[in-house]
């Protein structure tokens, strides 16, 4: 069952990361990268968080998810935040991030080609010679 929140008060941090989907630890982090505000404390000191909150913490979790860096997310934050933003800008931090994904895909790609190569080169067997270690000392 999901919690909404009401008029019962103030989530504590443990409370708005359970609703967030993240964990304590990085609801403070994002705090300290200035990508959620300051919240009010309580008089003991206790972070007090609400909806608003919660729903930035959603918003930074799925970007995340999509694996937007910290600049990037806090760049998309602001444009989010700013209703007379244009699309033309949130629209290039995506396509830029895709373009960054496409290159580090094919990046990827290319050392399983290579390290397939390599491990069919192998003997696998009881000597000592292996073209895995021969590539890795060049």
């Amino acid at each position: 069952m999901t919690e909404t929140l009401d008029s019962a008060g103030p989530l504590n941090i443990g409370q708005a990361a359970a609703r967030s989907g993240v964990s304590a630890k990085m609801v403070r982090h994002y705090e300290s990268l200035g990508l959620l505000p300051a919240v009010h404390r309580s008089d003991a000191g206790y972070r007090q968080y609400g909806e608003k909150e919660v729903h930035t913490l959603r918003f930074i979790r799925r970007a995340r998810t999509l694996g937007f860096s910290m600049a990037e997310i806090a760049e998309l934050l602001k444009l989010w935040q700013n209703k007379r933003r244009a699309s033309a800008d949130v629209k290039r931090i995506a396509m830029a991030h895709v373009a960054d994904l496409e290159r580090r895909i094919a990046e990827m790609e290319a050392m399983k080609q290579t390290l397939g190569h390599l491990a069919h080169c192998c003997q696998g067997n009881s000597r000592p010679d292996c073209p895995i270690l021969t590539e890795l000392a060049a």
